[in-house]
């Protein structure tokens, strides 16, 4: 969608400026309160918060730790350190590990497939160990690499202290919050979309063992979830890090501390039924498409495309597109030599009157300078003309 409708010269100043039409925002319902000690709903392309309450408060985040787990394990693998083939020695630390397990014995070798599967789908606290074990020789040192990620991925308010989720040792701290947890799922599913399909099987068996299932209960019974993990301790409550795809919309929910299972569910089912109903997530302008032409003075050429070196979107509440005005400053005088992806103004984006984000306006081809003759007379033209623009 191309939301540029009409433009406006404002002359030969430093910059031209061209703005749009801007409309009043459609009404919509106040956002549903849950029954969670926290909880956030994002739109998983454009990151915008949708719907937010105490997103930023540090709470234990039980197996949604697992999340980073396999996280690292997948940036491993597509980094080349690590393959889905290879196997490790299961050690008596990792089989010796309670609570939620995939039931990997002691002294066998299991692979990195087994193991990523073992953490996503059952969540399994043995299947983490022996998977940190691996990565990192210790699940101490696997720690320090989750922290690092943790940092990289600007969730400041994440500490981790094991690979599983489970009540961290006395004098640890181990904690997360509905924000943080909602930018490692992006992460996942943007970074290593190769491993995200995982995330929405439905179960996986190990060994002898029956089959166990994904205890994530919506997927299934919403035929729009494709993922992420479920958690639950006495500290967290039941938690529940959820993702759906409908029309062409990606939606992140978190759900902390809820008093079950059920509940968990049916919580998070509220946030991404409201988010899909009452939100859209539009294209303002894609990536290398021509924004404006502007005049080029002493080149080869005579007019210069300009664009964006990304693709501009924004979530939007249903019906609100006329709300939006993306306004162009752009350099007045614009000389040879160019080169592509030279800076040449910016993009400003608002919602109903009010910024929303900026973004780099540059140039889509190159422009060599023109001979010495022509350059002098296109100056000479370039000098009348900002006269008379006066």
């Amino acid at each position: 969608m191309n939301l540029i409708k009409y433009v406006k010269q404002l002359g030969f100043v430093s910059f031209l400026s061209i703005t749009t039409l801007v409309s009043a925002q459609p009404i919509i319902p106040a956002a549903p309160q849950l029954a969670a000690t926290a909880y956030l709903l994002m739109d998983a392309e454009t990151g915008q918060v949708l719907v937010a309450h105490n997103e930023h408060e540090r709470i234990p985040p039980a197996s949604l730790t697992k999340l980073m787990t396999s996280y690292v394990a997948e940036r491993e693998i597509i980094e080349g350190r690590l393959e889905l083939s290879d196997e490790t020695l299961v050690s008596e630390k990792a089989w010796r590990m309670v609570g939620s397990r995939m039931f990997i014995q002691e002294g066998k070798l299991v692979s990195i497939e087994d193991l990523l599967r073992g953490i996503i789908i059952t969540s399994g606290n043995d299947a983490s160990v022996a998977m940190a074990e691996h990565i990192g020789g210790t699940e101490e040192l696997f720690v320090q690499m989750m922290n690092k990620y943790a940092e990289k991925l600007n969730m400041s308010n994440t500490l981790f202290a094991n690979s599983h989720g489970l009540p961290p040792k006395a004098g640890k701290e181990h904690y997360s919050t509905a924000y943080d947890l909602s930018l490692l799922a992006r992460a996942i599913i943007y970074e290593n979309p190769e491993f995200y399909p995982i995330y929405a099987e439905r179960s996986f068996q190990y060994g002898p063992v029956a089959a166990q299932a994904n205890r994530n209960r919506l997927l299934g019974t919403n035929p729009y979830v494709d993922g992420l993990k479920t958690g639950h301790t006495d500290a967290a409550g039941y938690c529940l890090v959820a993702s759906a795809l409908k029309d062409d919309m990606r939606l992140i929910s978190v759900v902390m501390g809820t008093r079950s299972d059920e509940a968990r569910a049916s919580e998070t089912q509220k946030l991404l039924t409201y988010g899909f109903r009452f939100f859209r997530t539009v294209n303002v302008h894609n990536q290398g498409d021509e924004l404006y032409n502007a005049r080029i003075w002493g080149g080869k050429d005579k007019q210069l495309s300009l664009g964006l070196d990304e693709d501009v979107k924004m979530t939007i509440v249903r019906g609100g597109e006329e709300g939006l005005s993306t306004r162009l400053n752009i350099d007045s005088v614009i000389k040879a030599p160019v080169a592509v992806g030279d800076k040449l103004g910016e993009m400003v984006l608002t919602l109903d009157g009010e910024e929303v984000s900026r973004h780099d306006v540059i140039a889509l081809q190159a422009v060599e300078k023109s001979s010495f003759f022509a350059r002098l007379w296109d100056m000479v033209r370039l000098f009348f003309h900002q006269l008379l623009a006066k």
